[in-house]
């Protein structure tokens, strides 16, 4: 395969996805704003929310403040930001246009007919309207993954598919987790506290793992589960282990196929170690944000090694 078409692949894969992201990032959000009791928590929620995004730097550079109307417009309609939904949507159909004949019919209805119902969609958009549009958002990701996993066959354009959605996918769990425990927890409410239950209860929300929290642990909410459940159990398909174990078999899939391993092999593998033998106990007692924060730039530097392996 041309290392351009498997980089259209893996990126129309990794906007698709992250343009979900930012749905539930933004879910959170906004349902951490609505718990706010203290009188400026919606700022520092909705600043938490660009931070998580990684849209800091550009937000900066066009707002001044924080606020609903701003984050929103910044993280969903901004086409000067690269990363918006507006913007993710749009790149992921000029990836998939570039390899059409490489799509099946479905992926291609899927990632086009959302772009063409978006355009329409902008102009009818307003604040009251965001969490139907997020659950849109959400709903159409999850046709593109669904007709990518009936319809492709199992072979290097499927791989390289599937290495982007998971590479952006884990990236993601370890931003929405780092943000809830780092920033969201205002520094008068205890943890453990009513409040804490409820951002603890969005979290898990926003990834559709509330019920499954239940079914696992059979327990109320307390944050070291919730944690090890997105970080070490397999069994969820957004957490942190099952996204390393993925993307090491697709790694190993095309090592098999084009006969030479790199560096993001390496990298991969020796995150997913660490994953498949650590303890939530030892991330806690060795500092839960310092932890995120290395498999945030792990996944980065992981990126970057999948394009110099393949892409470029």
């Amino acid at each position: 395969m041309l290392s351009r078409t498997a980089d259209n692949l893996y990126w129309m894969a990794r906007y698709v996805e992250r343009a979900e992201n930012f749905a539930r990032l933004l879910d959170v959000g906004q349902r951490m704003t609505s718990l706010s009791l203290a009188p400026t928590g919606a700022a520092s929620e909705w600043h938490s929310t660009v931070i998580a995004a990684g849209c800091q730097e550009t937000f900066s550079k066009k707002y001044e403040q924080p606020d609903a109307a701003s984050v929103i417009d910044h993280l969903v309609l901004d086409p000067e930001n690269a990363s918006s939904i507006w913007s993710c949507i749009a790149t992921a159909r000029q990836n998939a246009r570039a390899v059409r004949t490489a799509l099946t019919t479905d992926m291609w209805e899927a990632v086009n007919s959302t772009w063409l119902e978006l355009q329409n969609l902008r102009d009818d958009f307003s604040i009251e309207r965001l969490p139907r549009f997020l659950d849109w958002i959400k709903e159409r990701s999850l046709l593109f993954n669904g007709a990518v996993t009936a319809t492709m066959l199992r072979k290097d354009a499927y791989w390289f598919t599937r290495l982007g959605t998971f590479v952006e996918r884990g990236d993601n769990t370890a931003r929405i987790l780092d943000v809830k425990y780092n920033v969201l927890l205002p520094q008068y409410e205890r943890i453990g506290g009513t409040l804490d239950y409820y951002q603890w209860a969005a979290i898990l929300r926003s990834v559709s793992a509330l019920r499954a929290y239940h079914w696992v642990y059979n327990d109320r909410l307390k944050p070291w589960l919730v944690a090890e459940l997105l970080i070490l159990r397999p069994e969820m398909p957004r957490s942190l282990i099952t996204c390393f174990n993925e993307i090491n078999l697709h790694l190993n899939f095309l090592a098999s196929v084009y006969g030479t391993k790199g560096e993001c092999h390496r990298l991969a593998g020796k995150m997913q170690a660490q994953l498949a033998y650590g303890k939530i106990e030892d991330i806690f007692q060795s500092g839960l944000h310092q932890f995120l924060t290395d498999v945030i730039d792990t996944t980065l530097v992981l990126g970057n090694e999948i394009s110099k392996q393949y892409l470029v």
